[in-house]
């Protein structure tokens, strides 16, 4: 009886546990709506808070790896040269620790399509490669 009782519980609690990772790995996706923000503002300083301490940073077909202070600093030079008007994700996906997001930022008179891919690490998600394409 005890032994029944005891597999019921730890089924429960597993039960339990599996669900509360489940919502919080499927709110993942709400890391998408400051980043958003921020990349429509061009403001480069709220955007680096999402930063992992090293990214990947493609823009133009250029990639390179950068410190978190060194990508800040390379947005600022981009939005400087490229005025955001607005940016709008069309489409995120992705598993438990990798999500990622497709938009479109409006700058400078020009349509770019940004790929924004975010990994969770230390209990919470951070852009690890961020990719500036012209859209033609």
């Amino acid at each position: 009886m005890r032994l029944r009782l005891f597999k019921t519980l730890a089924t429960a609690a597993v039960l339990v546990s599996m669900c509360g990772l489940a919502s919080a790995h499927g709110r993942g996706y709400e890391v998408f709506t400051p980043i958003a923000k921020y990349m429509g503002a061009g403001d480069a300083e709220k955007l680096s808070a999402w930063f992992s301490d090293n990214l990947e940073i493609t823009i133009f077909a250029s990639t390179n790896e950068y410190s978190r202070n060194q990508a800040c600093q390379l947005l600022k030079s981009f939005f400087k040269s490229y005025t955001p008007r607005s940016f709008e994700i069309a489409h995120k996906a992705g598993r438990t620790n990798m999500k990622y997001a497709l938009g479109t930022l409006t700058a400078g008179g020009e349509h770019f399509m940004v790929t924004i891919f975010v990994g969770f690490k230390d209990s919470s998600y951070k852009i690890q490669h961020l990719k500036i394409e012209r859209m033609e």
